[in-house]
């Protein structure tokens, strides 16, 4: 039986569509149920679409609070029974409430070294701040934006021409390579969240979770 997945979107979609190929190519046996953006126009979803992915839009400026968006986000999800949830580029700051009742099966992936640069515009503030490095987290998602376990990181070095476009290319890249592998750890079961620690194969990782190379697997 293949896993079952919801991706939740808001824009382009890129990593969802990183999940899709892979999947495809049988190297992620997962089922994505369903795509949800808050965005209607969210090219993701056509990317869904042409894969024969249900979709589903909810325009966050149509409820009358985040509580009320998140509760029928959360009936729309909950209609697929997933296993895991995964955010692909989803920019809501999601409530409490919501993030507790996905405790443990919900990832999210960050273009940033975690616990650096929490938030947006990432690419140009690692620049501003002089950092050698910059790079892209994969996390267990916590009520606190950014802050949960910390799974798998990838890095790249920053040049002294950088830009913040150029730079985010380079991210995106990897964020390709490291998402679905974090989502291919957690449905074969290696991939754990345990007292507010990320575990693979019942080992606790690291603070900053692994930093990935290519003999991952």
């Amino acid at each position: 039986m293949s896993f079952p997945v919801i991706v939740l979107i808001s824009g382009s979609g890129s990593n969802l569509q990183a999940l899709i190929d892979q999947s495809l190519q049988g190297k992620l046996n997962i089922d994505i149920k369903a795509v949800i953006s808050n965005k209607a126009d969210a090219f993701g979803l056509e990317r869904a679409k042409k894969a024969g992915i249900p979709t589903h839009a909810l325009d966050h400026k149509a409820f009358t609070s985040r509580e009320a968006f998140d509760e029928e986000l959360q009936k729309t999800i909950d209609q697929y029974q997933p296993k895991l949830v995964v955010l692909a580029g989803f920019m809501r700051i999601l409530t409490e409430t919501f993030t507790q009742h996905y405790e443990g099966r919900m990832l999210n992936i960050h273009p940033s070294l975690l616990p650096k640069f929490k938030g947006l515009d990432t690419h140009q503030r690692a620049i501003d701040a002089k950092e050698q490095e910059h790079g892209v987290s994969v996390h267990f998602v916590s009520s606190e934006l950014d802050a949960g376990a910390v799974i798998l990181q990838a890095s790249t070095m920053i040049e002294a021409d950088e830009t913040a476009s150029s730079l985010a290319s380079k991210v995106h890249a990897l964020e390709h390579v490291i998402y679905p592998l974090a989502v291919k750890w957690f449905s074969e079961s290696r991939l754990t969240l345990k007292h507010g620690t990320a575990y693979l194969d019942d080992a606790p990782l690291a603070e900053t979770g692994i930093l990935y190379h290519s003999g991952l697997a």
